[in-house]
């Protein structure tokens, strides 16, 4: 008979994250990838927009559903723009740069275009680097 202590506990506060997330990630990656094989939007544009879209959701639902914070927004809003602009700077520019190389090695290995490639990878690192400045800098937890 396993115990409780055998298992690993998630953090609460983590799990809100984690669905917030997926949340602003479906929103965010469904204009991304509209914008860039729909309308024909490039990378950086579609990228950019795509976000934006996310960063909207994520700022209202983690303030109020994952941090519960009570920051006030003409404090925390600045501070989360500064995050998401950040984040999306280091993040896509590093999975840009990933997926060149490594689709230049192996394009025949792939059944998505370099930049969707990127834009997956970009996403993944995006994510890790907002819940750490989100945590620790714009709401404080």
């Amino acid at each position: 008979m396993r115990s409780e202590s055998n298992f690993i506990r998630l953090d609460p506060l983590l799990l809100k994250f984690i669905l917030v997330g997926i949340m602003n990630t479906a929103a965010g990656l469904s204009a991304i990838f509209l914008l860039l094989n729909v309308i024909n939007v490039s990378y950086w544009l579609s990228t950019f927009l795509g976000n934006t879209i996310g960063a909207a959701v994520s700022y209202y639902l983690n303030r109020s559903f994952t941090f519960s914070s009570q920051a006030s927004i003409k404090k925390s809003l600045p501070r989360f723009i500064i995050v998401i602009v950040f984040c999306y700077f280091v993040s896509f520019s590093v999975a840009k740069a990933a997926a060149e190389l490594i689709y230049t090695g192996f394009p025949q290995a792939f059944i998505l275009t370099q930049d969707m490639l990127a834009v997956l990878a970009g996403t993944g690192f995006y994510t890790i680097l907002n819940f750490l400045g989100q945590k620790y800098f714009v709401f404080k937890y």
